[in-house]
């Protein structure tokens, strides 16, 4: 069964299950694993572990132990949920809802490993721990000067960035390539773009990532019932960068610092190009390297023209959203955020809207709505007025129903929340500013935030865990959170909990509940070692505490093998075993590999849906 199975095993040994020979005497003995959510349980509806097997097992009498071995819970599985691969053609569903005591459990199968430990406790606990972790990862991704040492040692880096130039949009050798054609043009500059977060595994920064990931972080610290002076910091520090990109003089948005790869010329090198410190680059004088000391910044239009739909709603979103939060304390803050999102929303162009602006090139994040941008920008700015007691408030109010009727016309049923779809989030905060003015149609909200659940609730009832996100595509892991989270604002908007059972189901299949038995936020859960597709956390060999990695991917993505380590590029699993290969199925594959772009590299999107996800 692998390493996994051989390290479980070591558990069993340790005295934690039932010797065969007594397990016989009540239960017939079975194969197989038990999967758990290793963050724990709450106590919430819809809490449960799997048992995954290549036998038929309903009915299965399966116990709950605590720390000491004493029984707490006893149970049967439920029906066969279904086959997952050849290996484990049943699924059986083990209810833990009985489970409300605080402490420490496993799970217990005549015959089966000892499921991993986990605990029982309170939301602020389990969520809040959980999402300090997501904002930890935050706190590892600031560049510039004001970086955190942190459990990886940062340092300093790319306060080059403080006087970067500007370039012209480069072209591409094609459109699913980052390789340029021939050299950047500079046509501006200087400008000071230092700070802000890495978007990724990589050193590369951007408006469109940013501006969600900060409008995430700022609704998770508006509606958080207890005060989180952490992600409000990690927030400030994103704005202060985000205002950077704005240069409100000349009204231009810059949208990038870097070049991803170098040319096909081979003239310079990009920042996919290398495996090193970022801290290493402001000494970078090697030829060709130019612009890896001397990042380019590229912008999303000529000044003063009209900026790309979906970036001016979500960046006009994070001001707004942040003017809210500054109301309760500094309302002179508060009313300069807001005029920054005004001017940004005022930019937006809404007629002949063609392909938009995300990044360079445009296939790293291919967006394709922009009216719930439109919508969400509208609504926040709606919002913070009304805090601020400015009479625009209701002009906003009516600009985000007309786009949210665009985006019922236009773009629904597609989508749930993630950074491409926002609409779910920009629903919840109409509905919210509507309380005052009863004119918006917040059925419809309602029902579209409904359609948005029953898209994961189908899909789930056809998956043996119960997983409403597609596994075998980019995004399973943050499409779940982006579920959970809808699920709560739905249950915000109408008082309806019909929903709460699958959104804790999402949370569980993130955090171990699904075919892998692995949680897809480093940190949590066995195993504690962990191959991210990360550079800092790769060279320096420590543990990437909070980074929530893409998770499971299409199996084709896989065939041709993961390439070679790229120098400096520390092997990872070292012996270059892929434990989690014998859980491939339906499709899908996890591989957890420091070259596994395509399932373990981490980035800031993925961080910010967990936060708001596991926001109470």
């Amino acid at each position: 069964m692998g390493t996994l199975r051989r390290v479980i095993s070591i558990t069993l040994a340790a005295g934690l299950a039932v010797s065969p020979a007594a397990a016989a005497a009540h239960s017939p003995l079975y194969s197989g694993l038990i999967r758990v959510n290793q963050l724990g349980y709450t106590g919430a509806a819809g809490e449960a572990a799997y048992l995954m097997t290549g036998q038929v097992a309903a009915g299965a009498r399966f116990e709950v132990v605590d720390r000491r071995g004493h029984r707490v819970l006893t149970g049967r599985a439920g029906a066969d949920a279904g086959s997952w691969n050849s290996a484990y053609q049943h699924v059986y569903k083990l209810d833990l809802s009985g489970l409300r005591r605080p402490g420490t459990y496993r799970v217990k199968v005549a015959g089966v490993p000892t499921s991993p430990a986990f605990e029982v406790g309170s939301d602020l606990r389990l969520l809040g721990g959980a999402k300090d972790k997501a904002v930890t990862f935050f706190t590892e991704q600031r560049d510039g000067a004001n970086v955190v040492k942190g459990s990886l040692g940062r340092k300093p880096a790319h306060l080059t960035d403080r006087a970067a130039s500007v370039y012209d949009t480069p072209k591409f050798v094609d459109p699913d390539t980052d390789q340029t054609v021939g050299e950047l043009r500079r046509i501006g500059g200087p400008v000071d773009v230092e700070g802000g977060w890495y978007d990724a595994g990589d050193y590369l920064k951007f408006t469109h990532i940013a501006a969600y990931s900060e409008s995430l972080l700022w609704a998770s610290a508006r509606d958080s019932r207890w005060p989180d002076s952490t992600v409000l910091k990690e927030a400030r520090h994103g704005l202060a960068w985000l205002d950077k990109m704005w240069d409100e003089k000349t009204k231009t948005l810059y949208i990038q610092v870097g070049a991803g790869t170098g040319n096909v010329e081979e003239t310079f090198i990009g920042d996919h190009d290398i495996w090193r410190l970022p801290e290493a680059d402001d000494h970078d004088n090697a030829p060709g390297h130019q612009f890896i000391k001397n990042r380019p910044v590229f912008r999303a239009a000529a000044p003063g023209k009209p900026l790309s739909p979906n970036l001016a709603g979500r960046t006009a979103a994070a001001f707004a959203l942040a003017a809210q939060v500054e109301a309760r304390t500094s309302p002179r803050l508060a009313r300069q955020h807001l005029a920054t999102a005004a001017q940004i929303f005022a930019m937006a162009q809404t007629t002949n809207v063609k392909q938009l602006t995300t990044s360079l090139p445009f296939a790293f994040y291919p967006e394709s709505a922009w009216r719930d941008d439109l919508e969400l920008g509208a609504a926040e700015l709606a919002l913070a007025a009304r805090k601020l007691h400015d009479p625009r408030a209701r002009g906003w109010l009516k600009a985000s129903q007309h786009w949210a009727g665009e985006y019922l016309k236009h773009e629904a049923g597609g989508d749930t929340l993630n950074l491409y779809d926002v609409s779910a989030l920009a629903h919840a905060d109409l509905i919210r500013a509507a309380r005052f003015d009863r004119t918006v149609d917040v059925a419809a909200l309602k029902n579209d935030l409904r359609a948005q659940l029953e898209i994961g609730v189908k899909r789930a009832a056809k998956d043996p865990f119960g997983a409403g996100a597609q596994y075998d595509n980019f995004d399973a892991v943050p499409h779940a959170f982006g579920l959970a989270a809808t699920a709560r604002l739905y249950r915000t908007a109408t008082g309806d909990r019909r929903y709460d059972a699958f959104g804790n189901g999402q949370l569980n299949w993130n955090f171990g509940a699904n075919p892998w038995g692995v949680s897809f936020m480093v940190g949590i859960g066995e195993p504690a070692q962990r191959c991210p597709h990360h550079q800092i956390a790769n060279i320096v060999g420590r543990p990437l505490v909070g980074g929530v990695v893409n998770g499971p991917n299409s199996a084709d993505l896989f065939e041709e093998g993961l390439g070679d380590n790229l120098d400096n590029m520390r092997p990872c699993p070292a012996n270059g075993i892929d434990t989690f290969k014998q859980f491939t199925g339906r499709g899908s594959r996890y591989v957890d590999d420091v070259r596994s772009w395509q399932a373990s590299e981490p980035a800031d999107d993925f961080a910010a849906i967990a936060v708001y996800a596991l926001t109470r």
